[in-house]
């Protein structure tokens, strides 16, 4: 069963997601101000840090002990020390919003010693919102989810990037699945959520930012969400990444874990 303070917290990520999007609206569409960061990082935008803004406010405002960690602000290791947490990515494919797609997402998660305790994500333009909490149902709009019975490899659906074709991450052959692919990660992992794709695999590094909020989702619905290796996903680490991502039901999760190289090639 939920603790209290727990769905407290997620009835509070849902209103901050809410009032994200109704900020990333205004700017979507709307050309907004954007460059690049540096060290290969991606695009940003001033919507990225108007919305960014907002969350601390918003979400620190209302926690003012909790810790902080955001794709947009400078991170402090004095989150480190905080029992909670925010994690929270303001717009999660932000390369998606620049080019007028409705495909993004906010991803706005509360960590308390280092698991995934609440999490929200939500997509505006497709008027789609994702929950959980831990002990919990994965909802979407409010309506439980629950991810797809595939249990062998071959023919299934996966979102995932062409690097996942690369034969020197796996063991043998690369597998006979089918790819697909959407900007935010954070909503790949709630497609597999509720059934929409067998599985996500993401084989670079995986920011916590991305993951964190959809991973509690994803499990929550039904599926294993680990890393490429296969290990328990844990949060508020000090590098604030994981080691690639692996999100499936659980036969098809053990399957891909059991092909892929467990480590980058």
């Amino acid at each position: 069963m939920p603790a209290p303070e727990h769905e407290a917290d997620l009835a509070l990520l849902t209103e901050a997601a809410r009032a994200a999007g109704v900020v990333a609206l205004q700017y979507w569409k709307n050309a907004p101000y954007a460059w690049e960061k540096e060290d290969g990082l991606g695009p940003v935008s001033e919507a990225d840090i108007a919305i960014n803004d907002l969350l601390e406010a918003h979400l620190r405002g209302a926690r003012p002990d909790y810790g902080w960690l955001s794709e947009e602000s400078a991170d402090d290791a004095e989150r480190l020390t905080r029992r909670r947490i925010f994690v929270v990515d303001p717009i999660d494919g932000t390369r998606a919003f620049l080019n007028d797609e409705g495909s993004f997402a906010h991803a706005l998660a509360v960590v308390e010693e280092g698991r995934v305790v609440a999490g929200v994500v939500h997509l505006p333009v497709m008027n789609l919102t994702y929950t959980a909490v831990a002990g919990g149902a994965a909802l979407m709009n409010g309506r439980p989810i629950h991810p797809s019975q595939t249990a062998q490899i071959p023919g299934s659906t996966v979102l995932t990037s062409k690097l996942s074709d690369d034969p020197r991450h796996w063991r043998d052959a690369v597998p006979e699945y089918h790819r697909s692919f959407r900007p935010s990660l954070a909503y790949r992992l709630c497609l597999v959520a509720e059934g929409r794709f067998d599985a996500t695999i993401s084989l670079r590094a995986a920011w916590e930012w991305d993951i964190a909020a959809a991973s509690l989702i994803a499990e929550r619905a039904g599926a294993i969400a680990s890393d490429r290796a296969g290990e328990a996903l844990r949060f508020n680490t000090p590098t604030a990444q994981a080691n690639g991502l692996v999100v499936a039901p659980d036969a098809l999760h053990a399957a891909y874990i059991r092909a892929l190289r467990p480590f980058p090639a």
